[in-house]
């Protein structure tokens, strides 16, 4: 392929994915008309003028099992839309099925992997789209695209040489209705193209005659008046002039020259400061100023290039619906799924690598949580189970719930197979922190044999070890019963962050500021021994501490004072204790991607500036150790206390 074409695959593949995105949301909507003699228009219509932009993008990249398919989906819900047949469930079956196949094909087409099969669901469609066998006859006029439309004219030498010119739109145009505007315009690739708004209809014989003469139209809301104004933009445009799609690694070089930035402005600050005694007061102060402008101007830049970077989360949730379906189906489990703060924003590099372990989680409610209707019945709940998926931002951090009303975790069972796999168990009940580091054991399974709802138990590992690379943590609330939570949080971005500087011994390190709960002071008379552990007391109840120093083999001089990093909530509340706090920064993250230096304590280094490079803690992997590490008595006498 040439580069310009891969240029414009990589815009083929955008677009298929935003249509994508609204077929897998329209397509819920939909299945709520079941049996009605007239599906939902809205949905109806916003699944077909969707395939049908799907069908012409493919077209124009050669794409054909992609475009056939659509072709075959669009004419199905044309058919609905018209009435000449009724929306069953084997009819939301076959689309579901259709619009996976789609995305199977043009993810194939983007791997330059085989290509998919798309006949079977092609036939599938063509037979639902006849009835119960006969084909409805033809309507004596094609319907029209829509009343009001949007059009989208792209030259190109080989048009033109065709004689296919603005002028001979411009006149086909006026054959079909009324243009209210016309105007140039400039696509992603660089290229002119014309956009025009207009009143009429579209017959389907003139919509497939000109989309190969690069034609695009779309259906409008609202019709514009004389003066161009419109009460909503075109649905869907194939190039926008107000919209520029950016691969995701220019703006990962974006951001490492702002991190290069924010190190230069660091090492800038200790040069003035150093500088103060040979400078006159007046003018020090004003190199003060213009370092402080200096710093807003860059704090300003990070957190534009961050909200170009940010997308919703809802990328991750809206797949969800369709995997509980397909899964409550097979086993014969009725769910609702309910998805709130799907709006939420967060870094796009960590919703790619979000989705299997949300998936993992979802799957393995569905598996284990979540009882069967007699089973629920029996236990005095609805028949119907609740699958909740939230997010919500605080802070610089994002906050992800996945919470089940099913059976809870059955932490007997769990203890059980834990020691038949060979797995450390503490004696007596075992609290949440416990049980969620049981359960993310690498291997560990209550299951005998896997099948397709659930692995053979690498999923719930899986998380915990992706979560600690991307800097996230994650929490276990189960009750028998009742159900189970999952609390994960994660960081807005991996590039750029806040952190304390902490020195520790003779060193310091960074510690990111939203892996901290709160910071503490801790007199050392206040420490106490129990159990071959260290408590302190804070707000009301037992803390336990860690010494950090010990932890990472350093030097420790007498200290009265240390400052705590308090980590986790609740039974899995930690303090790390520091020698003391020497500052606050925006550091940049180097993360370690060597394996024979990597160590789950720390996630990277960073440069402070002056020359100094210092490493980055993870603090929830380091109280995960030390807990996983102290006695395991001297811990569950600390957990009853609290």
């Amino acid at each position: 392929m040439n580069g310009p074409l891969d240029t414009f695959l990589d815009d083929y593949f955008a677009e298929a994915e935003e249509h994508l995105a609204v077929i897998r949301r329209a397509l819920l909507l939909l299945e709520q008309s079941i049996g009605q003699p007239r599906p939902d228009v809205a949905h109806t219509e916003e699944l077909f003028r969707s395939f049908h932009s799907l069908k012409g993008i493919a077209g124009m990249v050669d794409h054909r099992e992609t475009e056939t398919l659509a072709h075959e989906l669009e004419s199905y819900l044309r058919a609905l839309r018209d009435g000449d047949v009724t929306l069953t469930t084997a009819g939301i079956d076959v689309l579901i099925k259709g619009a996976g196949t789609l995305e199977a094909s043009i993810a194939a087409r983007r791997a330059n992997a085989a290509s998919v099969d798309t006949a079977a669901a092609a036939a599938e469609l063509r037979l639902l789209a006849a009835g119960d066998g006969r084909a409805s006859p033809p309507p004596a006029e094609p319907p029209p695209l829509a009343a009001n439309l949007a059009c989208v004219f792209t030259p190109s030498p080989a048009l033109i040489a065709r004689g296919v010119n603005v002028d001979v739109v411009r006149s086909r145009l006026r054959e079909i209705g009324e243009i209210v505007t016309a105007a140039p315009t400039i696509t992603s690739l660089g290229a002119v193209a014309f956009e025009f708004t207009l009143r009429g209809t579209l017959p389907e014989a003139r919509l497939a005659e000109w989309q190969n003469d690069a034609m695009v139209f779309t259906a409008m809301a609202a019709a514009p008046d004389a003066a161009g104004r419109a009460d909503d933009r075109p649905t869907a445009i194939l190039s926008s002039g107000h919209y520029v799609r950016v691969d995701l690694a220019r703006l990962d070089e974006l951001m490492r020259m702002i991190g290069d930035l924010v190190i230069l402005r660091a090492r800038l600050s200790d040069t003035v400061e150093r500088s103060e005694r040979h400078l006159p007061a007046a003018q020090f102060r004003a190199m003060q100023d213009d370092i402080d402008a200096i710093d807003r101007e860059l704090r300003e830049l990070r957190e534009g290039v961050m909200r170009v970077r940010l997308v919703p989360i809802g990328e991750i949730f809206r797949r969800m619906p369709f995997v509980v379906r397909d899964l409550a189906r097979e086993s014969g489990k009725s769910i609702n799924v309910d998805l709130s703060g799907h709006d939420t924003k967060i870094d796009k590099f960590l919703v790619e690598r979000m989705m299997d372990p949300v998936l993992h989680i979802v799957r393995n409610a569905v598996s284990h949580g979540i009882e069967t209707p007699d089973e629920r019945a029996a236990a005095g709940k609805p028949l119907t189970a609740t699958l909740r998926l939230s997010a919500a931002a605080s802070g610089e951090t994002v906050v992800i719930e996945i919470a089940d009303d099913g059976r809870g975790i059955d932490a007997a069972h769990v203890a059980e197979r834990a020691r038949l796999a060979g797995l450390p168990v503490p004696a007596g009940p075992l609290d949440n922190v416990v049980l969620l580091d049981l359960i993310s054991a690498p291997g560990f399974s209550t299951r005998d044999d896997s099948d397709r709802v659930s692995g053979r138990g690498f999923g719930m590992n899986v998380v915990r070890e992706t979560l600690q690379e991307l800097g996230g943590t994650m929490q276990l609330e189960t009750e028998p019963g009742h159900g189970t939570r999952f609390i994960i949080e994660l960081p807005l971005t991996l590039a750029i962050t806040a952190a304390m500087i902490a020195l520790v011994g003779d060193q310091l390190f960074a510690v990111p500021q939203a892996a901290v709960r709160e910071v503490a002071a801790v007199e050392a008379a206040a420490i106490r021994a129990l159990q071959g552990a260290e408590i302190v007391e804070f707000r009301g109840g037992p803390l336990p501490v860690i010494r950090l120093a010990a932890v990472l083999g350093l030097p420790a001089p007498a200290a009265e004072r240390f400052h705590a990093f308090i980590v986790g909530t609740g039974a899995g509340a930690v303090g790390l204790l520091v020698d003391r706090i020497v500052g606050h920064r925006e550091i940049v993250v180097r993360a370690t991607s060597d394996p024979l230096i990597r160590v789950d304590a720390v996630t990277g280094a960073t440069d402070l500036g002056d020359g100094r490079a210092v490493l980055i803690l993870d603090p929830a992997a380091i109280a995960r150790q030390s807990r996983d590490r102290a006695p395991r008595r001297g811990l569950k006498i600390m957990r009853d206390i609290a």
